[in-house]
This record gives structure tokens, C-alpha cells and sequence, in this order.
């Protein structure tokens, strides 16, 4: 069985997308936060948009550090689970990452390599012009992406993995404008082919699209310890910016 429809709306809705990410580093996740929250200067009871925020983990956690915390997704199924954690101070609602919220924030967090999904560039920068226009007069946007060179240079062509019996045979490759992911699911009698599909952009296009759209970046770091960004080496690439 083969999904046609527009691939991000497919994948992040199945239950395989969660079968096979079930096992990321939840406590590598909340010591990141901690760490980001005290680099930005955010303080206690400020106002967070976390855009793209899946199953919500990241917004339950920063609810539990005393923020204010609104958590968005396309993903009915992501939006439905997360709801079962809403209180007065997180709250959660189905939004187009492609539009601004009718609200402005402290902070708009946007974690975990939840940008450059759309076949064209222009949908992206709506996605960084939606998060500035989500930002108050001084709030602080951050997107935590991957650092193309490396994760090209050092990317797996072909993994199987097992979880629970259900069978990933993933694939990956470059284009020469997007990293891509090939993932047939096994599970019993049933297949199923799924895609990722990320725009491989580098430090200078988030520049150039920064000064397009009138943000200033502000820091730059390389990895989830919050160490400096090196082009050769890091993994990630955590832009924090603000507006100028």
C-alpha cells in the first residue's frame, strides 16, 4: 500500500511514525530545554509557542518549569494525545505551522528538525515569517535544525529495524536539495511505504532568508549540550534569533 497524499500529512499522522521514534531520549530532551530556556533568558511564567509540537513532549516539560506554554501540530492524532495533558497554563490546538498564531509569545520554539517540509522555499519562509510574527517586541525565536554538511556526509543509505514484530526497511538519500527517507512498513500481512522529505539548508540559506524577512540571529549552537556551532562537526545547527 502506497500513501499519496502530501507526505508529512500521512506519515506524522500514522501510529508507525511513533512506533519507530518511540525510543528518543526523553531525559536528553528535558536537560536541552533546560539548558536552552536558561541560554535565551526565559524567565518563569513567560509565554511559549512550541510550533510543530508533535505529541507534545517538549510543551509538557516546559509547562512543568513554570511556563505558559501553547503546543500546535497538523497532526490530529499528535493535537488529540497532547490534549490529554491541557491545564489553565498548556494548551493545545491543530494549526498550519505556514500561519501565525493570533497571539504573540516570549518565546516560539520550533525543536527536533520540524522545518523544511514543503517542496517549495517560499513555504518555508512563511514558516519563519509566521514565527516572527508570533514574537512580541522582544521574543526570542529559535529553530533547532540539523547541520546538513554533516548528517549528508554521514548519512546511512539502508537500516532495518525491528520494533514489536512490525518491520522499517528504510532507505536515504540526497537529491541535491533534500535529504530523503524511504520507509516500508511491515506489519504482518500488511505493507506500507512511507516518505521524509527535508530541505537541506545551511547556515548561510537561514541567513539570507533571516535578512529577507527582518530577523536578527543571536546565537548559534552546535549540539544539545548548547556547545558552539563548528560547520565540520556539529550535528545540529540551534539558531536563536529576534526581531531587528
Amino acid at each position: 500500500m502506497s500513501n499519496n497524499k502530501t507526505w508529512y500529512k500521512s506519515w506524522f499522522d500514522t501510529k508507525y511514525y511513533h512506533i519507530l521514534y518511540k525510543r528518543r531520549d526523553n531525559s536528553e530532551a528535558e536537560k536541552f530545554i533546560k539548558k536552552l530556556v536558561k541560554e535565551i533568558g526565559l524567565e518563569t511564567n513567560q509565554s511559549v509557542l512550541d510550533l510543530a509540537c508533535g505529541k507534545g513532549r517538549h510543551s509538557v516539560f516546559l509547562n512543568k518549569l513554570g511556563y505558559d506554554v501553547t503546543g500546535v501540530d497538523l497532526s490530529n492524532n499528535n493535537i488529540d494525545f497532547a490534549k490529554k495533558f491541557s491545564n489553565n497554563e498548556l494548551k493545545f490546538f491543530k494549526h498550519d505551522m505556514r500561519n501565525p498564531v493570533n497571539k504573540k509569545f516570549d518565546a516560539v520554539l520550533n525543536l527536533f528538525t520540524s522545518f523544511g517540509y514543503f517542496d517549495k522555499i517560499e513555504e518555508d519562509i512563511k514558516v519563519i515569517e509566521s514565527i516572527k510574527n508570533s514574537l512580541n517586541k522582544h521574543g526570542i525565536g529559535v529553530i533547532d535544525f540539523m547541520n546538513s554538511k554533516v548528517i549528508i556526509e554521514s548519512l546511512v543509505e539502508n537500516e532495518i529495524i525491528n520494533y514489536d514484530d512490525i518491520i522499517f526497511n528504510i532507505s536515504r538519500h540526497f537529491n541535491g536539495q533534500h535529504i530523503i527517507k524511504k520507509i516500508q512498513v511491515i506489519d504482518n500481512e500488511k505493507h506500507y511505504d512511507f516518505t521524509e522529505k527535508v530541505r537541506a539548508y545551511k547556515l548561510l540559506d537561514f541567513k539570507r532568508i533571516f535578512e529577507q524577512v527582518n530577523l536578527s540571529l543571536i546565537d548559534l549552537y552546535g549540539c544539545y549540550n548548547m556547545s558552539k556551532f563548528n560547520e565540520n562537526s556539529s550535528r545540529r545547527m540551534i539558531l536563536v534569533f529576534k526581531i531587528k
